[in-house]
C-alpha cells in the first residue's frame, strides 16, 4: 500500500466502485466547476479527473494523499491544494459544484462553511455519517430535524440519496454512512440577514425538550412570548414557520 491511514484525520478510505461511480453520476451532467473535498486516495477523483469541466480542484489535509493523488494522476499537479478545508479561501470565481467523502468528524462544519459561500456554491454532493445526512434532510416534525436541518434547508433542496454500508470501506467504520445531494435553492424564504438568522435558530434548538418561550427568551420582547406559537417546541416549526417567527421578532 503506498499511503497509511490516519486514525487522527478520521480516514476510512471507500473501496466498492459501485457506489464510488454512483456518488459521481449524482453530480449534475452541466457541473463546470467542481472542488473535491478530501479526495484521499483518489476514489471519486479517478473518475472526476475523466468529466469534461471547465475547472476542476481537490483540498486535501494529509500531504501523504496529496502527493500520492500527484503520483497517481499528474494532470492534477496544479490543481490539488494541501490545506485545511474549513481554513481554505474560496476555490474559485463564481459559481461552482462541491462533492466528496468528507471526513465524519468535521462534516458538519464543512456545510456550515459552505453555507458561508451559499451564494455561489450551486450544488453538493456528499457522503456523511448517516446520522448527519439524515439530519441534513429531515423535515420538522421528526426527531433528526435540528439546526443543520433549518439553516441548510433554508439555502437548499436536499435529496437523501443512499445508504452506503460499513462493509464498502477500508477499515470499516462503526457507522452506516450516507449520500445527500444539495442544490442551491436562491432563497426563496428572503432570510435578510444569514448570521443573525442562524443565531435566532441556534437559541430556539438550545433547550430542545422545552418550549420556545423558554429557549428564545433573551431573544424576543416579553409581551410577544405570550403568541400561541412560543408554546411548541423548536422541532415542531417548519423552515417557514422559523423565517416567519424570526422576521416577526427580529425587531424586538
Amino acid at each position: 500500500m503506498e499511503y497509511t491511514l490516519k486514525k487522527s484525520l478520521g480516514q476510512h478510505f471507500l473501496h466498492d466502485e459501485m457506489i464510488c461511480k454512483q456518488i459521481v453520476d449524482a453530480l449534475s451532467t452541466d457541473a463546470k466547476k467542481v472542488l473535491e473535498i478530501g479526495p484521499g486516495a483518489g476514489a471519486l477523483t479517478k473518475y472526476l479527473v475523466k468529466m469534461p469541466f471547465e475547472e476542476y480542484k481537490c483540498i486535501e489535509l494529509d500531504k501523504e494523499k496529496v502527493d500520492y493523488i500527484i503520483r497517481h494522476f499528474p494532470t492534477l499537479k496544479e490543481h490539488v491544494e494541501h490545506d485545511d478545508f474549513l481554513q481554505a479561501e474560496r476555490p474559485f470565481e463564481g459559481h461552482f459544484s462541491v462533492i466528496g467523502n468528507f471526513p465524519y468528524n468535521i462534516s458538519t462544519q464543512i456545510i456550515f462553511k459552505l453555507l458561508d459561500w451559499k451564494e455561489d456554491v450551486d450544488e453538493i454532493v456528499g457522503m456523511f455519517q448517516k446520522e448527519v445526512a439524515q439530519r441534513i434532510a429531515s423535515p420538522h416534525g421528526t426527531k433528526n430535524y435540528g439546526i443543520m436541518s433549518v439553516i441548510t434547508q433554508c439555502y437548499f433542496d436536499i435529496e437523501y440519496l443512499f445508504d452506503v454500508p460499513a462493509t464498502s470501506f477500508t477499515p470499516p467504520p462503526k457507522v452506516v454512512s450516507g449520500v445527500i445531494r444539495l442544490k442551491r435553492n436562491n432563497n426563496p424564504y428572503q432570510v435578510d440577514d444569514y448570521i443573525k438568522f442562524k443565531k435566532f435558530v441556534k437559541a430556539a434548538f438550545s433547550q430542545r425538550r422545552k418550549t420556545l418561550r423558554n429557549s428564545l427568551k433573551s431573544y424576543v420582547a416579553a409581551e410577544k412570548l405570550t403568541s400561541e406559537i412560543f408554546g411548541k417546541r423548536s422541532e415542531q416549526l417548519s423552515v417557514q414557520a422559523f423565517v416567519d417567527l424570526y422576521n416577526a421578532t427580529k425587531n424586538s
